[in-house]
């Protein structure tokens, strides 16, 4: 696999950051051969620095009660970056430390992915991860939590609410679609260890593998769990579902992997930022540990960043089908920049690729079969807050290239079993799934009349699902063809 390393972006940023730390004078430009730092820091605005200043000397001098330095210089830099889009943070040296450890699979909390939401009065759910107090306690992606222990969301200042002593106990009052008022969810804190890869044979020589979020180990438990399936199925699978539902993403290079383990050859993604040093490309190398045998990605609105980069690789290579619903769109690319007191700058400085050069920004994978959530009552009367669920929505978001094409529609969750019943029919017979809500769409109108004898209903346009022409069968490839995202809190 060939990649640019995804350290040098951090690398090069580091010494302008350190130097900006150490120095508050501008150098004056040189010639052609600038560093670094000099590019950066020559062009800072000495009057907008100037007001700056004086802003924070009248709230040193005259505010009501008095605030530390420290907490004024936190607050700033937490204002710097809070309106350039809704991934780029500031992490205190606690919060930074939390960040790390979710990398690693390992930390005490409650195990979901959150969103914070710029007007501060909420909290929005990417997903729950699997198996974890946030999941068997029923929280939803797509839920809002308003409250903590009582305490509004806007009331509380730390990045990551939800974390602590493993055994404390915490209450999330929570805005749910479907619900007609806010509820209590009690949730008792537990060390996440956080299993990202879980597997099972569905039928006789179809294996099933879940990946619930991306993560150091991830990588090497895929294979190990395709070896499995391979054993229980007699040596080859005849097929596989890959189930990335709900999945918020986690590190690139992780996701990267697995989908070197099942291309031979082919782009997998590829970065692009403002300054070259943010370009990078991902290449798969030799070798598919199917052997060619052919896969269903399945995906829904919770589906994000490094989860929508391996499904994009898989399907634009040709080497998978994707089943299920459009995916989250979030296609930028954060770097983590450490400070010299132990806080860090999370940054977002890129933007994704899929091989066939889309973007996934704000608006994700549209599946080549588009799988509908059951309907609810009141569905129809949600606000677009709770039933539009995408990076599109996020105010402040990065604009996608495609955003704001006609017909654009944001995704649903998908959850339960059903959506992996149509991802194995899709896998055993493609075009099966397309057929069947063809054949249940057509059954509408009858049903109508028969609810009405006597009567002439009004002729409705027969309900056609949401998809893709029939897509071929995922061709067998030839000879079977880490910027640091942000990890799963």
């Amino acid at each position: 696999m060939r990649v640019a390393r995804s350290a040098t972006l951090l690398l090069a940023l580091v010494p302008a950051l350190s130097w900006a730390q150490q120095t508050a004078q501008v150098p004056e430009r040189g010639g052609d051969a600038a560093s670094t730092e000099e590019a950066v820091t020559s062009r800072v605005p000495l009057e907008e620095i100037r007001r700056y200043v004086a802003v924070y000397n009248a709230v040193r001098a005259a505010y009501v009660d008095p605030v530390e330095d420290k907490k004024l210089m936190q607050s700033a830099i937490r204002g710097l970056l809070l309106d350039l889009d809704p991934h780029s943070t500031y992490f205190d040296k606690e919060d930074a430390e939390a960040f790390d450890e979710q990398a690693e699979g390992a930390y005490e909390g409650i195990g979901v992915e959150l969103q914070q939401q710029p007007d501060n009065s909420s909290l929005k759910v990417i997903s729950p991860i699997d198996d974890t107090p946030a999941a068997k306690a029923g929280i939803l992606a797509g839920d809002l939590i308003i409250a903590i222990d009582g305490k509004p969301i806007s009331a509380i200042e730390a990045t990551e609410p939800l974390r602590g002593k493993a055994g404390s106990k915490v209450v999330l009052t929570i805005v749910r679609e479907g619900k007609p008022k806010p509820f209590d969810v009690p949730i008792t804190r537990e060390t996440i260890r956080v299993t990202s890869v879980r597997s099972r044979m569905l039928e006789p020589g179809y294996g099933y593998i879940r990946l619930s979020t991306f993560q150091a180990d991830t990588g090497a438990d895929f294979q190990k769990h395709v070896a499995q399936l391979q054993q229980q199925a007699g040596g080859q699978l005849k097929g596989l579902v890959l189930d990335l539902r709900s999945n918020p993403g986690g590190l690139l290079t992780a996701a990267v992997q697995v989908a070197d383990d099942l291309l031979d050859k082919g782009n997998i993604v590829s970065t692009r930022g403002r300054i070259s040093i943010s370009d990078a490309r991902f290449d798969a190398t030799p070798g598919d540990l199917l052997k060619g045998a052919p896969v269903v990605v399945l995906t829904d609105a919770g589906s994000a960043s490094a989860s929508e980069v391996l499904a994009g690789a898989l399907r634009d290579n040709g080497r998978a089908r994707v089943v299920g619903s459009r995916t989250f769109g979030k296609g930028s690319v954060q770097t983590v920049l450490p400070l010299d007191n132990g806080d860090s700058v999370k940054l977002t400085t890129a933007r994704y690729y899929t091989p066939s050069g889309k973007s996934i920004q704000a608006t994700g994978i549209v599946p080549d079969v588009v799988l509908l959530p059951e309907k609810k009552d009141g569905d129809d009367d949600l606000p677009a807050s709770l039933s539009d669920y995408s990076e599109a929505t996020l105010p402040g978001h990065l604009r996608g290239d495609d955003e704001g094409v006609e017909g654009y529609q944001a995704g649903d969750v998908l959850p339960g079993d059903g959506p992996i019943n149509d991802a194995l029919a899709e896998l055993k017979q493609p075009g099966s799934v397309v057929a069947k809500q063809k054949a249940e769409a057509a059954k509408k109108p009858a049903a109508t009349r028969a609810a009405k004898p006597g009567t002439k209903p009004e002729a409705k346009p027969e309900a056609k699902p949401e998809t893709k022409p029939e897509a071929k069968p995922a061709a067998t490839p030839e000879p079977a063809p880490a910027t640091k995202p942000e990890p799963t809190p």
